[in-house]
């Protein structure tokens, strides 16, 4: 058995494509879970969902712009149909600029804002009315926000996604305290990665040293490492096994918090 039997849960992953999504999408398969991800990259969406089930675990693949309404309410249907239920959220999908305060262009912070705070937002929404019951589910369950390091410290040329991602934890704390409230019987949580290098952490290092706050990408990546008492950059699987923990029975009476999986960084 799974050190987080997931058996019989049906979980949804937004940005499970690729990077984070991903390894998450991967550990609540490798837990027990059945799972539908969520993306706008069909096809590396659809040949994710592929290899999720090549040893037989019920997967499938929708197409989900986080930041459009009617689109959510598609793909939770699609995602309930093709799962016969639905009881996990991870709300992974995101995105991040980097630019100076003085420099910031408006569009994309804008553009950060839509996807990261509106998208989790209706994320929660529409999860929190597909899983209480009456919805098209019913049965409760776990909403799992994907925040950010960003969100609990303080580092050069990312303000804006700082901004969004600490939007990201107040939005999940008062998402728990009204399910509880109204009786939904659904956790909503938040995990607080550190930085992992994949392909949108990569490029974090990538602009630290072309904004002139770091001499290289060497050295923009050594401040992380240094201010880690780990002593290391984050693994997908680090991040990963967390949320499949707080999709499982073993956070059951875990609400309304975040948790750092960040190697001491944001301590």
């Amino acid at each position: 058995m799974s050190v987080f039997d997931l058996t019989g849960r049906k979980a949804l992953v937004t940005g499970g494509a690729r990077g984070l999504g991903q390894g998450m999408a991967e550990a609540l398969v490798r837990n027990g879970a059945s799972v539908v991800v969520a993306d706008l990259l069909d096809d590396e969406g659809r040949a994710t969902a592929e290899e999720l089930g090549a040893d037989g675990a019920t997967t499938g693949f929708v197409h989900l712009d986080v930041t459009d309404e009617a689109g959510w309410e598609s793909a939770v249907a699609e995602a309930s149909g093709i799962m016969g239920g639905f009881d996990v959220l991870v709300n992974n999908a995101g995105i991040e600029i980097s630019s100076l305060i003085t420099e910031f262009d408006p569009a994309d912070l804008r553009r950060m804002l839509e996807v990261n705070v509106l998208g989790t937002a209706l994320g929660v929404k529409h999860g929190l009315r597909a899983m209480r019951p009456g919805g098209v589910a019913g049965t409760g369950g776990s909403i799992v926000n994907i925040a950010s390091v960003a969100a609990t410290i303080v580092f050069p040329g990312i303000s804006g996604y700082s901004a969004t991602k600490s939007a990201v934890d107040r939005l999940t704390r008062i998402a728990a305290a009204e399910s509880g409230k109204l009786g939904y019987g659904v956790r909503v949580n938040c995990i607080y990665p550190g930085l992992v290098p994949t392909t949108m952490g990569n490029q974090l290092a990538v602009d630290m040293a072309e904004l002139g706050l770091f001499p290289s990408v060497e050295e923009a990546v050594g401040a992380v490492v240094s201010l880690t008492p780990s002593g290391r950059l984050g693994e997908v699987a680090d991040m990963a096994d967390v949320v499949a923990f707080l999709a499982s029975d073993a956070a059951r009476f875990v609400n309304g918090t975040g948790i750092s999986v960040d190697g001491g960084m944001g301590s």
